[in-house]
Formats: structure tokens, C-alpha cells, sequence
């Protein structure tokens, strides 16, 4: 396990430890926001939903996510298309018994596996951090709360 993953500390950080009196230990990040009283889970979940950074986290997973997913599904599109309407392309022979067909087939498998790893660092780099502080923010808040 690498010590930079940001979600390393998340959950065994002092969560659930007791502090000697029988209650438990107050953790998270500094300046942690504390719920006002009467605040139900729900408005603080609401609250956060609403929040700048929140929405932030969604735009940016929006900015990768939608126009990869419609790359990809023309990519696949085409592939389809292309075998229904121009079986001679695609029978085509590109080396001994390996046709366009074939090829086009296993790029549609690599191109799987580098949209997996493309949105993998893109999740790491731009979002993981953001959701991980709206976490710990929200956590702080709902802590008090049920109790």
C-alpha cells in the first residue's frame, strides 16, 4: 500500500477508538466543521450536495466521463456498422488468417482496457482528493447526530 494513497488514513485514522472516558475520540482534518443543533443527517447531506465543492467533484467527473463514453460508443457504433454494411472490408485479409475484423474486435478489448486506466489516473489526479475532503467534512457533521 503506497503512504501518498489518499484514502490510506481515511478509515483508520482514530475512528472507533475511545478517549478514556468512554467516549470516542474526535478525528478528522483540522478546522472540521461541526453540525449546528437540530440538523437532521439529511439537510447536511443536502447541504453538502449543494456546496460549491460538491459540485465541483461533478463536474469534473462529468467533464472525463461524457465525452469518453460517447467516444467509445461511436468507436463500438462504427465497428458494428461497418461489419453489417461493408462485410467485404471487414473480411479482409491483414495477415494470414487475421482479417480487419479481427483486429478491429481486439482493439475494441484495448481500448476497453485504456478508457479503464484513463479514467483510473483521472479519478486519482482530479477527483479523489476533492471527494475524500467532502467525506471527512461530512463525516464531521453527521458525527453528533443519532447519538
Amino acid at each position: 500500500m503506497r503512504l501518498d494513497d489518499p484514502w490510506y488514513d481515511a478509515l483508520a485514522s482514530g475512528w472507533g477508538e475511545l478517549d478514556g472516558t468512554g467516549g470516542f475520540v474526535p478525528t478528522g482534518p483540522p478546522g472540521s466543521v461541526r453540525p449546528e443543533r437540530g440538523h437532521s443527517t439529511a439537510d447536511i447531506y443536502l447541504e453538502v450536495q449543494r456546496s460549491e465543492a460538491f459540485q465541483e467533484v461533478r463536474r469534473r467527473y462529468r467533464r472525463f466521463v461524457v465525452p469518453a463514453t460517447l467516444a467509445f460508443l461511436v468507436w463500438y457504433l462504427a465497428y458494428v456498422v461497418t461489419a453489417i454494411t461493408a462485410p467485404g472490408l471487414m473480411a479482409r485479409p491483414v495477415a494470414g488468417a487475421v482479417n480487419v475484423a479481427m483486429v478491429a474486435g481486439l482493439g475494441q478489448f484495448l481500448t476497453t482496457f485504456l478508457l479503464t486506466g484513463a479514467y483510473a489516473r483521472h479519478a486519482r489526479l482530479r477527483r479523489d482528493r476533492a471527494a475524500l475532503d467532502l467525506r471527512w467534512d461530512t463525516q464531521e457533521m453527521t458525527r453528533g447526530i443519532g447519538r
